[in-house]
């Protein structure tokens, strides 16, 4: 079959003729007063917003040329129209293939369109690996027969008794904080966990259910409802564009926030049974959905930062359709102004104020989904097989951060002559080359991290094991000579074990001087010998364990660190120390851990400088005096561990501290002659931050090694 050839008219030739099965509804008043129409697309359910400009052109479109309806317009109106806004219109008709196809070749265009949307099999496979949608179900003959039940569900009676819930769960979850959050920790298991499995699906079931109703309830159709799958993560979805139907903004803002008011109303009534019922397998399923509801609607469908509940929301409470793709278009106009002052329109016509908020959301909405694709691509890395991880972490970043990118990139080709001439362009590119150079000339370099100034050589006085203080020989800052005890510890199993030793072998003692005077126990002479060696064996054992309770002091020194609180008949912890005994005349170091990064750019005889966190004393001169060549396991003292207020993250492994990372000793030496430091910090140990001068280094030499070191670790090179 031939295609129609198209008339010509004195100006051209004329205009294709509208389709004949699109819609004209009445639409809502725009925000500078002028009325507006949506024109539905029923083959397609695809509806448009028009402007009054564009509703007068329509009605003139039988007309066929764009001369004679820009000047009917203009006659019949107010409005004072062109042959180009005709031409506009007619431009944004065939790109949206709102118009009946005309002249030879038209079926050929199409299916080469056709064959453009759909791609080569690669991009539809890619394309449908990051999204689509299954339809499952067509709900709207369903709805309409359930719609008196879900009515009674949107009276003002229900929305009360939810708030009174609402209020009355919540004060509960308050007074049983406790309760709420042990039984939090309690489904953190593989029960709990499918239990919120189920009960998700459940709640997003009910989630789409309350777009449906809503949608039903006001006149709209329903056709299909089902699974929508994000880079393989199922989302359940309601087809619900016949909102557009609706002139009554208000109307599309109840449909948009049904979903998430219907979560909310299970999560109160949910919170509220939890809060009544007894401990058991209901209550337990109360909380599941209430925990569930509640995270599931604040943490993902309320963010209108993506095409979820939260941005239609958003939109309808603006009136603003496209709000993403208008924000996306005003920030990157705003962008090419501000680097290269083009002198370009806006995309639209709006406010300063308007326009700033706008370009702010744009601005938040990229960097949301750049943390958000980021954090996709490597969860799908990590969820499939090295090779297959890394190709799709590719296609996850070119696809979602990339493409955006390219496009603006694009535009800016295209404009690049024009570029070229703005004297803004220049000024731009030294900014740009400036902030490259700030990445990647090297810097001068300063570590900073705490550390802690102490003796060099000292002896710490602590409990072995778990003990009581019985007597402390001596005070803080005392003189202590070599061999002194300088505390008494009191363990009473390891005493009673003495006693008890001792007894056996005065026993041992006296059956062993008898056994020769008696006949009958002299066979057995030699085992008891050997049963009072061993007894004596132990003894001593015990007697040596026992001085490790009585400390002496292996050199002269004076009683540092003495906890002030710290009395005679406290118990003591296993391997807590009570004091220091510092060499007299011993030098001061300062001490720290650095990891590799930092432990690269400096070496022994670097310069560096100390002060105390509390600001007593002088700023102190160091030198780097050494540098383990080997990672420490464990934290010798907490003073400088990220939970004390020091720089060093660490877990707690077995009563050790664990550094995250990789950490490495570093030690200074002070530059004052003998290592001595002032008297006021000589009294005891100090913390406070050392800064190093540190060979210089580009900013971003570290994180390109870090990402080398990532990639060569998970390629298995």
């Amino acid at each position: 079959m031939n295609a129609a050839v198209a008339p010509r008219t004195a100006n051209g030739p004329a205009l294709p003729p509208l389709r004949e099965e699109l819609d004209l509804l009445a639409g809502p008043v725009l925000p500078d007063g002028q009325p507006s129409w949506t024109l539905h697309d029923p083959a397609r359910n695809l509806f448009f917003r028009i402007d009054w400009p564009t509703f007068e052109i329509l009605r003139q479109w039988r007309l066929g040329d764009a001369q004679t309806i820009a000047d009917a317009v203009s006659q019949a109106t107010t409005l004072e129209l062109e042959p180009d806004d005709v031409r506009a219109v007619a431009d944004f008709l065939v790109q949206h293939q709102l118009l009946q196809p005309t002249g030879t070749g038209q079926a050929a265009k199409l299916a080469e369109r056709l064959a453009r949307l759909q791609g080569t099999p690669w991009t539809w496979l890619l394309h449908h690996y990051l999204f689509f949608r299954v339809p499952l179900v067509r709900p709207d003959a369903w709805l309409e027969r359930w719609q008196s039940v879900a009515a009674r569900f949107a009276t003002p009676a229900f929305a009360a008794a939810t708030l009174l819930a609402f209020g009355f769960g919540l004060l509960q979850v308050a007074r049983q904080w406790d309760s709420f959050v042990a039984q939090l920790v309690d489904t953190f298991s593989l029960e709990g966990l499918a239990a919120y499995a189920l009960a998700l699906v459940g709640v997003k079931v009910l989630h789409e259910l309350g777009h449906a109703f809503t949608a039903k309830r006001l006149g709209c159709r329903v056709p299909t409802m089902g699974v929508a799958f994000l880079v393989l993560w199922p989302m359940a979805y309601t087809d619900t564009n016949e909102s557009w139907r609706l002139t009554d903004a208000r109307q599309r803002l109840r449909v948009a926030g049904a979903g998430i008011l219907t979560e909310l109303a299970l999560a109160a009534w949910a919170t509220a049974a939890w809060a009544l019922l007894p401990d058991g397998p209901a209550r337990s399923a109360a909380f599941v959905l209430a925990t569930t509801s509640w995270v599931a609607t604040l943490a993902i469908n309320a963010s209108p930062f993506m095409r979820f509940d939260g941005y239609f929301i958003l939109s309808d409470l603006l009136d603003m359709p496209n709000l993403h793709e208008r924000c996306f278009a005003l920030a990157r106009w705003q962008l090419r102004e501000a680097l290269f002052a083009l002198g370009e329109d806006p995309p639209e016509p709006v406010p300063p104020r308007q326009a700033r908020w706008m370009v702010a959301f744009a601005f938040a909405t990229w960097i949301y989904r750049l943390v958000l694709f980021v954090g996709i691509a490597l969860m799908v890395y990590h969820l499939f097989f090295k090779l297959l991880g890394v190709f799709l972490f590719v296609v996850e970043i070119a696809w979602f951060i990339w493409r955006p990118v390219r496009g603006e990139l694009q535009a800016w080709v295209q404009r690049r002559h024009r570029i070229a001439q703005r004297g803004r362009t220049g000024v731009s590119l030294m900014v740009v080359m400036a902030l490259v150079g700030l990445l990647f000339v090297p810097w001068p370099g300063r570590l900073g991290a705490s550390a802690l100034l102490r003796p060099a050589e000292v002896w710490p006085v602590h409990a072995p094991a778990g003990a009581r203080l019985d007597a402390l020989a001596f005070g803080e800052g005392e003189q202590v000579p070599k061999g002194a005890v300088i505390a008494r510890l009191h363990v009473p199993d390891l005493n009673t074990r003495r006693q008890a030793l001792n007894a056996r072998v005065e026993q041992l003692r006296q059956q062993t001087a008898a056994a020769g005077f008696d006949a009958q126990t002299r066979p057995r002479m030699l085992v008891t010998r050997e049963t009072l060696a061993t007894a004596q064996a132990e003894l001593a054992s015990v007697d040596t364990e026992l001085m490790s309770y009585a400390p002496r002091a292996p050199f002269d020194g004076r009683l540092r660190d003495l906890h002030p609180d710290l009395q005679t008949g406290q118990w003591l912890a296993p391997r807590e120390r009570i004091a220091l005994l510092v060499r007299e005349g011993t030098p001061w170091v300062v001490e720290t851990w650095l990891d590799e990064n930092a432990v690269r750019r400096i070496a022994p005889g670097d310069r560096a400088t100390f002060v105390t966190d509390s600001g007593a004393g002088p700023l102190l001169k160091l030198r780097v005096r050494d540098i383990d060549e080997d990672a420490t396991r464990a934290l010798p003292q907490a003073e400088l561990t990220a939970p004390a207020g020091g720089h060093i993250p660490v877990r707690e492994r077995a009563g050790r501290l664990v550094p995250e990372h990789a950490v490495y000793r570093v030690r200074f030496e002070l530059e004052t002659p003998g290592g001595a430091v002032p008297a006021p910090l000589s009294e005891r140990s100090w913390r406070g931050i050392v800064t190093v001068h540190a060979r210089s280094e580009a900013p971003v030499w570290r994180y390109l090694r870090q990402a080398a070191s990532v990639l060569v670790r998970e390629l298995g090179f």
